[in-house]
């Protein structure tokens, strides 16, 4: 599932004014879709954190892994979507996807105990996994040339918008509960409504699906090829030469080196550098500690004495400072560069952190942080969001799409893509317990490898604005 090979001047000339530009931009958004369910998961179990804890009385360990196990589910999903897709095409897995996510919507919010609870977050977890493969690679597919980028956006801002509604969602729960977790509503505990509604997303996700086009790739791969015409003329508009788009994909796939695990061995330490360096940019995109601002700050506010409303409202704030931060980044990556944006990124997060850690590290008066400790603990987070958001939310991926060789990208991308699914859970699952030991210490760990990240930019990370995926090697 990836883009077909350099296109001709004559089509990249003819697809800059698509026909029906209304009607692809309803595609990706549709597509994308996935990116929204990813988002919305991340972040709704940030408001049921503290009520699990209690209804199953749990320490902060089995607490952690119940947290991060949806993200063993997102790995495998990840790594099986594509050959999924390949066999019964992009659509039917976003089918697939929807109604798995669906099942663990209903599952989360009806457990019987907490080991089905962690059984349904699997599920969840495989659906997302899928989605968030899927996505990317269908829009890359049915967009016109000229506006591939800006239509592959989409996933990114349908993940912050997720996290956002997902936020505000929780607090308008929370609210109609009176404030308390555990609080009835419907005749369920408000964090079980909140699990629930995800059925609500899953649904509109499956039922856009019916409406939109099959991949012309993948049509062409089992060969549709009447159809895959029909689909170009419906993406790219009729004066297109469909005859020359389709040998065009047509020859791309013939062309195309299926690269495998074995293309990836070599150099001094098992794996090439460049497949080194792209583990290492996931790997610090994760060990700042991005997802503990999304799957824990409810708790976090809470454990220094501010109001559980206050909290969910705090969380939704940073939420919607993540979207400005994505928007900043989408604008500026392709002005600036990505190498810039990451440095000026790492030096902000470090300073968020480092802040955070300051303020963490005071003893709480009557439960709570000192009042200007307390502030700028507040501040800080939103200021490490911001600065994430503008730079390595972003930057990580496009640096992963357009870093590696062409002989290797497709494996190379999926090797760096399970480190930031393993980083990301090692960060998910240790907090708490982390949290328990030294909330300060915890800050500060995460501000060292903000810091690292900026040496490891300078020396081992090549700048990939302005080239084509040929001059990648």
């Amino acid at each position: 599932m990836t883009r077909s090979a350099s296109q001709s001047p004559k089509s990249i000339a003819s697809a800059v004014h698509p026909e029906h530009l209304g009607h692809v931009i309803f595609i990706a958004a549709a597509a994308a879709m996935g990116g929204f369910l990813f988002g919305y998961d991340s972040a709704v179990i940030n408001g049921t954190v503290e009520a699990i804890r209690s209804r199953y009385d749990i320490g902060s360990a089995a607490l952690a892994q119940v947290i991060a196990i949806a993200l063993i589910g997102c790995a495998i999903g990840a790594a099986t979507a594509g050959r999924i897709a390949d066999r019964i095409g992009r659509i039917r897995c976003m089918q697939i996807s929807a109604v798995l996510f669906t099942i663990s919507a209903v599952g989360s919010a009806l457990p019987f105990a907490l080991w089905d609870l962690a059984f349904w977050r699997i599920i969840g977890g495989f659906a997302i996994g899928m989605a968030s493969v899927i996505g990317p690679a269908y829009i890359a597919e049915v967009s016109p040339a000229a506006y591939r980028g800006r239509l592959g956006s989409f996933q990114q801002a349908a993940i912050v918008v997720g996290i956002a509604i997902s936020q505000l969602v929780n607090y308008g729960i929370l609210q109609a509960a009176d404030g308390d977790q555990r609080g009835k509503l419907m005749g369920l505990e408000a964090w079980q409504v909140m699990l629930g509604v995800m059925v609500i997303p899953a649904v509109l996700y499956g039922l856009l699906s019916f409406a939109i086009p099959e991949s012309p790739r993948f049509l062409l791969e089992v060969g549709r090829k009447d159809r895959a015409r029909e689909v170009l003329k419906e993406v790219e508009g009729d004066h297109v030469d469909l005859d020359a788009r389709v040998a065009e994909i047509e020859h791309a796939m013939k062309r195309e080196h299926k690269s495998s695990f074995k293309d990836l061995l070599g150099g001094t330490v098992f794996f090439k550098p460049i497949v080194w360096v792209g583990i290492g940019l996931s790997v610090f995109q994760q060990f700042v500690g991005i997802n503990i601002a999304f799957y824990y700050s409810a708790t976090l506010w809470q454990s220094v004495g501010v109001d559980p409303t206050d909290s969910f409202f705090y969380s939704f704030t940073t939420s919607i400072i993540n979207i400005v931060g994505t928007v900043i980044a989408m604008i500026f990556v392709d002005r600036i560069g990505r190498k810039p944006l990451a440095l000026i990124g790492s030096v902000g997060m470090a300073i968020g952190l480092g802040l955070e850690a300051w303020a963490f590290s005071y003893d709480l008066v009557d439960g709570k942080l000192p009042a200007t400790q307390g502030w700028v603990a507040l501040i800080a987070a939103h200021v490490f969001v911001l600065f994430f958001a503008l730079s390595w939310g972003v930057v990580v991926w496009v640096f992963l799409g357009e870093m590696f060789p062409n002989r290797i990208r497709a494996a190379a991308l999926g090797v760096a893509a399970s480190a930031q699914w393993i980083a990301n859970w090692a960060i998910t699952a240790s907090f708490p317990s982390l949290a328990d030991w030294n909330l300060s210490g915890t800050y500060i760990i995460y501000t060292v490898f903000a810091v690292l990240s900026i040496p490891f930019v300078l020396k081992f990370v090549k700048e990939t604005k302005g080239k084509t995926l040929e001059e990648m090697g």
